[in-house]
C-alpha cells in the first residue's frame, strides 16, 4: 500500500454488539469535539468507518456493517456462523486496505478483531485494540496473537498493564470509560421518580443480557425466579431493562400470562436507570456486572449457556469468579451461579438473602466506590488521544 496516497485522517473501526458500540461511542464524541478551525488537520478532516451499531452513527460514524453481525453468544453459535463472519472480515480487510485506513481500532471482538488486525497491519495500518481480551482469566496464549496483531493495546483496567509490560507488548492504561459516565453518588430518588416508584418500595433490576442467545438461555431462569420472590414478597417491584427492541420483545414474550407482570415493568434500554432505582440487581455475568457495582449496587450474578458451549469452556479458565466485581475485587465479595446451579430457586433465595444483610451491603458499597475512583479517569480522551497520535505517527 502507498502510505503517502492516504487521506489525513481516515480510520477504521470495529465494535462488537451492543456494549463494544457504547464504548466506541464515547470516544467517537471527543474525537468530534475536537474537530474545528484550531485543530490539526488529521483531527479537521477525520473520517472514520467500518463496523458499529446506532449509538457510534450518532457520532457520524460511516457503519459499513451493523455490529449487530458479531454479536455471537458461546462457542456452538460461533462455529454456525463462522463463515459468514470469515467473508465479512475479509470484504472488510480489503475495504479498509483500498479506502485506504491509517489506523485501525478494534473495540473488544478479540475473536474477529485481532485476525483483521494482524492483516491490515501486514499491509502497513497502525492498530490499536480497546479493550484487552481477557487472558488474564482464560485464554492467555492469545498474547502471541496479539503481539502480531496489535502496534498499541489501551486497557480498561489497571492490572492488565503488568501482564502486557511482561509479554513486550506496548500497552496503555486508560481508565474505564463507564466510570466516567456514571456518577459517584447515583440518586435514587430521582430515578424512581421518573419510573414512578414510591421511596420505600422494594426494586429489584433485572438484567439477562444483551445477545438474543443469553436472554433465550438465561432469562427463562430469571422469570422462574421473580416468580417465586413475588409469591414470598407480593409487593415487590421488578425492573426489565431490555437492550433494544428486539430484546424487549423477546422479553415482553417470556413475561407475558405469568403472575408477576402486574409487578414487572420492561424497559426499553434504560439500564442505568433501572440500576440506580433498584435496591439490588439479578443480573447475566458481563459488562453488566461492572456497571451495577458502579452504581454501588449489590447483585446476584449467574450465567448459562448452550451445553456445548459450557462443555468447551469449563476448565479453561484461571479465575474462580467470571464477574467482573469478583475478579476485580480478587475475591468473591457477591454471589455467583453459573450453568446448572443458575436455578430459579437458588437465584430468589440468594437475592432475598443478600437484601437482609445491611451490614455487608454497606461495606459493598464503599468497597465499590473506591473501584469506582480508581476507574474514572477520563477513558475517553485518553483512547482518543492515542488515535491522534498514531495517525500523526503514520505520516
Amino acid at each position: 500500500m502507498n502510505t503517502d496516497s492516504r487521506h489525513p485522517g481516515k480510520v477504521g473501526m470495529v465494535a462488537g454488539e451492543a456494549s463494544g458500540d457504547l464504548l466506541a461511542a464515547s470516544v467517537l464524541r471527543v474525537l468530534r469535539t475536537r474537530q474545528g478551525e484550531g485543530a490539526a488537520a488529521a483531527t479537521r478532516e477525520l473520517t472514520l468507518a467500518g463496523i458499529g451499531g446506532t449509538e457510534m452513527a450518532g457520532e457520524g460514524f460511516d457503519c459499513w456493517w451493523s455490529s449487530e453481525l458479531l454479536a455471537v453468544h458461546g462457542y456452538a453459535a460461533a462455529l454456525k456462523v463462522y463463515p459468514r463472519l470469515l467473508a465479512i472480515r475479509s470484504r472488510l480487510a480489503r475495504r479498509l486496505e483500498d479506502w485506504p485506513a491509517r489506523v485501525f481500532v478494534g473495540v473488544d471482538a478479540p475473536d474477529f478483531n485481532l485476525g483483521l488486525e494482524a492483516r491490515v497491519r501486514a499491509a502497513g495500518v497502525r492498530t490499536l485494540h480497546f479493550v484487552s481480551p481477557s487472558i488474564w482469566a482464560w485464554r492467555r496464549e492469545r498474547i502471541d496473537k496479539i503481539r502480531r496483531a496489535v502496534d498499541l493495546m489501551l486497557l480498561v483496567f489497571p492490572f492488565e498493564e503488568a501482564i502486557y509490560r511482561e509479554a513486550g507488548v506496548p500497552a496503555r492504561y486508560c481508565g474505564h470509560p463507564l466510570a466516567d459516565q456514571i456518577p459517584l453518588e447515583p440518586d435514587q430518588a430521582a430515578a424512581r421518580r421518573v419510573l414512578g416508584i414510591a421511596p420505600g418500595d422494594t426494586v429489584v433490576a433485572v438484567l439477562p443480557g444483551s445477545r438474543a442467545a443469553e436472554v433465550s438461555h438465561i432469562g427463562p431462569v430469571f422469570i422462574d425466579a421473580l416468580a417465586l420472590m413475588a409469591r414470598r414478597n407480593p409487593g415487590w417491584r421488578f425492573l426489565i431493562p431490555a437492550a433494544g427492541a428486539q430484546r424487549y420483545r423477546q422479553l415482553q414474550q417470556l413475561i407475558a400470562g405469568r403472575a408477576i407482570e402486574a409487578n414487572a415493568q420492561l424497559l426499553l434500554s434504560q439500564s442505568h436507570l433501572a440500576l440506580a432505582a433498584c435496591d439490588i440487581t439479578l443480573i447475566a455475568s458481563g459488562t453488566a456486572t461492572l456497571e451495577a457495582a458502579l452504581f454501588k449496587r449489590p447483585m446476584v450474578i449467574a450465567y448459562r449457556m448452550a451445553a456445548l458451549s459450557y462443555q468447551l469452556m469449563k476448565g479453561r479458565g484461571y479465575l474462580p469468579w467470571v464477574g467482573l466485581p469478583n475478579i476485580l475485587s480478587n475475591e468473591q465479595v457477591v454471589p455467583e451461579f453459573i450453568q446448572d446451579a443458575a436455578t430459579p430457586a437458588a437465584l430468589a433465595a440468594a437475592v432475598e438473602r443478600q437484601l437482609q444483610d445491611t451490614r455487608s451491603n454497606e461495606k459493598l458499597a464503599a468497597r465499590f466506590e473506591g473501584l469506582h475512583r480508581e476507574l474514572a479517569c477520563g477513558c475517553a480522551e485518553r483512547v482518543a488521544d492515542a488515535i491522534l497520535f498514531e495517525l500523526d505517527r503514520s505520516k
